[in-house]
C-alpha cells in the first residue's frame, strides 16, 4: 500500500516537473518576443512550479523512508514540509510578481504582440487538465505536499487566463492601454498569494499535530467500543504523520479483571483499529477502570 502510494504522488511530481519545465520556457520566450510582462510574470511562477515539484519530490521520497532510532514515529512529517516550502514560493512568486507589474505600470512599454495569446489559450488548456490530474491523485493518497503542487498549476492557470484578459484588453484597446497586461499580472498574483497562504495554513496545522476530522476520531472510538470487556472510551487523541494516523486512546475495563486480561484487551482494540481503519499506522491504548474518574471526583468532593 505504502509502495503504491509512493509510485502514485511521484507519478505526478514528475510529469508536472515535466510540463513545468517546458512552458515555463515556452512563456518566458513568447513573453519576451512578444512584449507582454503578464506573459513573462506567468513564465517566472511557471519556474517557481519546477523547483517546488522537485522540494515536493524530495519530500515524498523521504517521507516514505522507514522508522529508526532517530525517528521512532518515521519520516511523514518531510510531506507537510515540502508543503510549507511550497506554499512559501507560492507566496514569495506573488509578491515578485506585484512588484514588477507595479515597476511595469510606472514606466510605460509595447503593447503585447497577438500571437501570445495564443500561447496562453494552450497554456491554460494543458495546466487545468493537470491541476485535475495532479488533484485527485494527492487527493487519492491525502498528500499535502502533491496537494499544493496541484494548487501550484491551478495558480499557473488562473495567471495565464488573467494574462489573457490584460493582453487582449491591451490589443483591443490600443494605444493608453498597454498596463491592462500588468494590472492583469497583478491579480492573478493576488490569487496566487491568496491559495499560497491557504495551503501553508493546511501545512503548519498538520506540523502541529491538529486533530483529523471528527468522522475518523468517531470512527476510532466505535471501532474500539466493540471489543468485549470495553466498558468505554475515556479520551482518543489522533494525529497525522505523512499518510498515516497514530491514536493515543483510553479505554474504561472492569477493574476486578487480571492485569493479563486487560492487556489482551488493549491488543485486540489496536489490532481491530488497524485493520478496520487503514490509514492508522499504530495505536497506544491505555487502560482505565471503569468508573475510576467518577469515584474520584466523588472522593475529592467530599475531602
Amino acid at each position: 500500500m505504502a509502495q503504491n502510494r509512493l509510485q502514485r504522488t511521484l507519478r505526478a511530481t514528475f510529469l508536472g516537473l515535466v510540463v513545468n519545465i517546458v512552458l515555463a520556457g515556452t512563456k518566458l520566450a513568447a513573453g519576451i518576443a512578444g512584449h507582454s510582462h503578464a506573459l513573462v510574470a506567468d513564465a517566472v511562477e511557471s519556474i517557481a512550479d519546477v523547483f517546488s515539484a522537485i522540494i515536493v519530490w524530495r519530500g515524498l521520497v523521504i517521507a516514505h523512508e522507514p522508522a529508526d532510532e532517530d525517528h521512532p514515529y518515521g519520516h511523514g512529517k518531510a510531506e507537510p514540509l515540502a508543503a510549507a516550502f511550497v506554499s512559501t514560493m507560492l507566496l514569495l512568486a506573488a509578491t515578485w510578481i506585484i512588484f514588477k507589474s507595479l515597476h511595469e505600470i510606472a514606466n510605460p512599454h509595447s503593447t503585447p504582440a497577438p500571437f501570445t495569446l495564443g500561447v496562453l489559450v494552450g497554456v491554460v488548456l494543458i495546466k487545468e487538465t493537470l491541476f485535475r490530474f495532479v488533484l485527485r491523485e494527492a487527493q487519492a493518497v491525502d498528500s499535502s505536499a502533491v496537494r499544493s503542487d496541484a494548487w501550484h498549476h491551478r495558480s499557473d492557470a488562473i495567471t495565464s487566463v488573467a494574462a489573457g484578459i490584460g493582453i487582449s484588453i491591451a490589443l483591443i484597446g490600443g494605444k493608453g492601454f498597454e498596463a491592462a497586461d500588468d494590472w492583469a499580472a497583478i491579480a492573478a498574483a493576488c490569487v496566487i498569494a491568496f491559495n499560497g497562504w491557504r495551503l501553508l495554513r493546511l501545512a503548519i496545522n498538520e506540523l502541529m499535530d491538529r486533530a483529523p476530522d471528527a468522522e475518523l476520531i468517531n470512527e476510532v472510538r466505535r471501532v474500539a467500543a466493540t471489543i468485549p470487556g470495553v466498558d468505554g472510551v475515556e479520551k482518543c487523541f489522533v494525529r497525522k504523520v505523512g499518510y498515516y494516523y497514530y491514536v493515543d486512546i483510553h479505554v474504561e475495563v472492569n477493574p476486578q479483571m487480571t492485569v493479563e486480561r486487560s492487556h489482551d484487551i488493549a491488543h485486540d482494540v489496536k489490532d481491530k483499529i488497524r485493520a478496520e481503519i487503514l490509514s492508522v499506522r499504530d495505536v497506544l491504548v491505555h487502560i482505565e477502570p471503569t468508573g475510576y474518574d467518577a469515584a474520584k471526583a466523588t472522593a475529592s468532593a467530599k475531602a
